[in-house]
């Protein structure tokens, strides 16, 4: 038989395997922190700071002992980290560079001939001059290589020679990010920053199986297209494939999920184990969490409006007279349910965490213990980020949805 997910219990599992159902009151060192990430998969990067950066986010949500200083030092000194690309640029344990190789080798081909063709026989030389510079001269940064050219419009295809030649070298895996500072990359060898011992290539078949069951084991039910935009390592049609080796095989079991609020079923692929997983899976903690807009439970859009019925958008890019909610809004976690979101800010200045505007979810009402729960959730965030107060804008509670 078919076994059938109920939506609620759904819901318990996915946060579990997103690290959002374990105690948050616990300490925090690098090596409980590369687990965590391990079993994440991955920490996404992002460069917006309105409260703190979406990686420190993400990593604060699911422990209150996470400090920066620890992922810092993880990646950046003990090198049990990598920085590439899954959807979007991302730390990484290092233990999964191997897998890396191939899509550096699927980047190359795919990059290679247009970079030349758009750009000229320059654009050949300007990489070689390139690595021979670092080669000679050690690590360097964007600014060190030219400057941008005037009246350019911005983005990856009209930036100048000697970026375009860094990002290609580091997408291509010639070049790794050892470290940032003020968040700009610095470009250094390879081989001078990944461990030997990581630095081998496993063959096409190896790399597709272990894409495909290590996101199904991170997602715990998911249709092709999910296990596909995991890592954004395996194209649809090899997702397709591998999800029909791997329920012939048992190594993967089909399920029906609802969701939607009970108004409908979805037939998945299921880990094998997950009438075992559903078993273990509790409650998450009741407290109140303002996540990263990044966060990997939120990250699919689509998936977390059907599982949790929870329509979330980032309006960075829709103009202001246009967005519904704001530049950046966290949503907001409850138990397992998603009941609102906030836009919020660092004020420095200020020495405040200023709260401009909170909006809860339909049929979620604002009681008092909800928001105690609130305030005390913001004031984690306050200390998180070392600030002196919350401050709340007038009419900062905002008519449901």
């Amino acid at each position: 038989m078919t076994l059938r997910i109920a939506n609620r219990d759904a819901r318990r599992l996915v946060l579990a395997l997103q690290g959002l159902a374990d105690p948050p009151r616990r300490a925090m060192d690098t090596d409980r922190l590369h687990d965590l990430i391990e079993r994440l998969g991955f920490v996404q990067l992002d460069s917006i700071q309105t409260v703190a950066r979406a990686h420190h986010m993400i990593l604060r949500a699911r422990c209150d002992g996470y400090r920066p200083a620890l992922l810092h030092r993880l990646h950046e000194r003990e090198r049990r980290l990598f920085e590439h690309w899954t959807h979007d640029a991302a730390l990484i344990p290092v233990a999964f560079y191997p897998h890396w190789q191939r899509r550096f080798a699927r980047e190359t081909e795919r990059t290679a001939e247009r970079f030349a063709r758009w750009h000229g026989p320059e654009f050949d030389r300007e990489v070689a001059a390139i690595v021979e510079r670092i080669a000679g001269d050690g690590p360097i940064m964007a600014r060190d290589v030219s400057q941008p050219r005037p009246g350019g419009a911005g983005g990856w295809w009209n930036w100048h020679d000697g970026k375009i030649a860094l990002e290609f070298l580091w997408r291509s895996g010639r070049l790794a990010i050892p470290a940032r500072q003020n968040f700009q990359k610095v470009y250094d060898l390879a081989e001078r920053v990944i461990p030997e011992a990581h630095r081998h290539v496993v063959d096409e078949a190896a790399f597709v199986d272990w894409a495909c069951a290590g996101a199904l084991a991170r997602l715990g039910f998911a249709a092709p297209g999910d296990i596909a935009r995991f890592w954004d390592l395996v194209s649809i049609d090899e997702a397709k494939a591998w999800c029909t080796a791997a329920e012939a095989a048992g190594a993967a079991r089909r399920v029906t999920v609802e969701q939607d609020g009970g108004t409908r079923e979805a037939t998945l692929l299921a880990r094998p184990d997950i009438e075992e997983l559903l078993g273990r899976s509790t409650d998450p903690p009741d407290r109140l969490r303002a996540l990263s807009p990044f966060d990997p439970v939120a990250r699919d859009r689509k998936r977390l409006e059907q599982l949790f019925g929870f329509d979330f958008r980032i309006e960075v890019f829709v103009p202001a007279p246009k967005r519904r909610y704001g530049y950046y809004v966290f949503p907001l976690l409850e138990g397992d349910r998603f009941v609102g979101r906030i836009d919020m800010a660092a004020d420095r200045d200020g020495d405040a965490l200023a709260v401009k505007a909170l909006w809860l979810e339909p049929g979620v009402r604002p009681s008092k213990a909800r928001l105690g729960r609130l305030d005390a959730e913001l004031d984690r965030q306050r200390r998180f980020v070392g600030l002196g107060t919350v401050r709340h804008a007038d009419g900062w509670l905002r008519p449901a949805g």
